[in-house]
């Protein structure tokens, strides 16, 4: 009865994050495109903000691996962030949790090869670890390069997907120290973990991509078994039709010989 009655808390509590999360979302963009009340979406920002930042630290709390949680839970961390709403859209990662904690996929018949392809590509791999490393590195530099530079967060995103890719076009720079030593922060930990990434993928798609060859030759090399099963068949067929026509060509000249 206590098991049951938890299920059905657990599953309250997360049709609550749902509901919040999507809401959250919709605010963004309708704040984005500048469609409806701006300060009333703002508020209501504000208001989620605050909510989402509570349940983060009260799970930050009681979890048993504080450790496991900052790493799962890394895109939640960047949801909290009260630089800017559009980062309410890192709470989509807690809405892809919970999809798979309920099964929702398999419990919809939706379960297959692809969804067992895909989440042995983000979770055993450690991909998902990787990109949320990444993404919080990426994040947390452009906000601190957005104080320190007095740069506006855009520019300053910008700045950093360019520096950690290496492509470095080199329109925003850091001119303060402060902003000289998150630029070399970001060099050596986002660009590591990017390389990682890239590797990682790589990696997987090469390793499929011999498992898949490797599963066609053993099929190829089980057809031409079967075939050529099919051919000793016959040929066991012709033979046993060879012996009795050469049977009844024996008795036919034996008849006419009497």
């Amino acid at each position: 009865m206590e098991k049951q009655r938890q299920k059905s808390l657990t599953i309250g509590y997360h049709l609550v994050v749902t509901v919040l999360t999507l809401w959250s979302v919709v605010n963004v963009v309708l704040m984005i495109f500048h469609i409806g009340h701006w300060q009333l979406e703002m508020n209501i920002a504000n208001a989620l903000l605050a909510v989402f930042a509570v349940d983060y630290f009260s799970r930050l709390v009681i979890a048993n691996d504080r450790k496991t949680f900052l790493i799962h839970s890394a895109f939640d961390l960047l949801g909290i962030i009260p630089m800017h709403p559009v980062f309410a859209l890192f709470r989509l990662g807690r809405l892809a949790r919970m999809i798979q904690y309920h099964h929702l996929f398999w419990r919809l018949g939706l379960d297959g090869k692809w969804s067992h392809d895909f989440h042995r590509f983000v979770y055993r791999t450690g991909f998902i670890y990787l990109f949320s490393i990444s993404i919080a590195i990426i994040v947390l530099s452009a906000l601190l390069f957005s104080v320190f530079e007095h740069q506006s967060l855009s520019d300053a995103l910008w700045w950093a997907v360019t520096t950690a890719t290496t492509v470095g076009y080199g329109d925003v720079t850091p001119h303060t120290p402060v902003g000289k030593i998150i630029a070399a922060a970001l060099m050596f930990g986002g660009i590591g973990f990017i390389g990682l990434l890239t590797s990682t993928i790589t990696d997987f798609f090469t390793t499929q991509t011999r498992q898949n060859l490797g599963h066609q030759e053993d099929e190829k090399e089980l057809e031409l078994k079967l075939l050529l099963a099919k051919i000793e068949s016959l040929t066991q067929k012709v033979d046993q039709l060879q012996t009795d026509l050469k049977r009844q060509e024996s008795s036919h000249h034996q008849s006419k010989q009497k």
